[in-house]
């Protein structure tokens, strides 16, 4: 008999995958932590039933999570990334030199756990010398943080259990503070393509409009997340992430990515007419 798993992603629609093997299933603090090993998309974590990453499509999110705002910001030195308990994100930061100090905050000690015993090829980077790793509350975290990073990442989860508190304006005033004077900010946005995600990526690009003087909306294809279409807010201090993008810059790292590239880069901040429309109204 075949084992699958489904995600509902509204009351009408679900995505299914078939299921070789659930190799791990525990209660942390917080949430429900399940690693199914899937035919297609190899092992697969869930979160409260919800997916978090699987090893087919997890180099687009953490690709277009870091890439874009390294090759906008001329000399990031210090990063913090918020959530990201799977270790992708901090996998593709430690591949720049000029970052000098990496700190990770995740609020899940059981999901970093799990990661480098199940996603080794994502987890690597969790015990780089560039990386400190904190178990605690992002949101507390923040709260006396001053001009202290020159990139913020939030790779949350949906605003539910540990991810909400990272979507308010109280998070995003302490995470302006937080920034150096020409500091970028990154977080993931949902999808257009369900209403009920997309009123939370309208809620915070509007929160984020009001504090930083450039905002921005760019896109990903991300086959197992909601609708497929992701969409992640760009917040900046000073830099424009087309105005004061540099390609040659960028290609000098010399980095191999399977999904981000400069072409790409100025592509995903062009969106489709009904998602700027949207954003333009403030309604989904």
């Amino acid at each position: 008999m075949d084992l699958w798993y489904s995600e509902a992603h509204t009351d009408d629609v679900k995505i299914s995958l078939r299921v070789d093997k659930h190799l791990f299933s525990d209660q942390s603090l917080f949430q429900k932590v399940d690693v199914l090993k899937t035919f297609e998309y190899g092992n697969l974590m869930t979160l409260d039933g919800l997916v978090m990453v699987t090893e087919k499509d997890e180099f687009v999110y953490h690709d277009m999570i870091v890439h874009p705002a390294m090759a906008i910001h001329p000399n990031p030195k210090r990063v913090l990334v918020i959530g990201g308990g799977d270790g992708g994100t901090v996998r593709e930061l430690v591949r720049y030199p000029g970052i000098e100090h990496i700190d990770m905050v995740e609020i899940d000690k059981m999901v970093c756990d799990v990661a480098k015993e199940y996603f080794p090829s994502i987890s690597s980077a969790l015990t780089h010398e560039k990386v400190h790793l904190y178990y605690e509350d992002g949101v507390k975290w923040m709260e006396d943080k001053v001009d202290h990073y020159d990139i913020i990442l939030i790779d949350s989860t949906d605003p539910v259990g540990p991810g909400e508190g990272l979507f308010t304006t109280e998070f995003y005033n302490n995470c302006y503070r937080a920034l150096t004077a020409d500091g970028i900010l990154v977080n993931q946005n949902e999808t257009p393509i369900y209403e009920k995600f997309f009123e939370v990526g309208i809620s915070s690009n509007i929160k984020l409009n009001k504090m930083f003087p450039i905002v921005e909306v760019y896109q990903a294809v991300i086959p197992t997340y909601p609708g497929g279409y992701w969409l992640f807010n760009f917040a900046s201090k000073k830099h424009h992430p087309l105005k004061d993008f540099n390609a040659s810059t960028w290609d000098q790292h010399g980095l191999k990515t399977k999904y981000y590239n400069t072409e790409l880069h100025k592509g995903a901040f062009a969106l489709p007419s009904y998602v700027k429309e949207k954003f333009e109204n403030g309604t989904v």
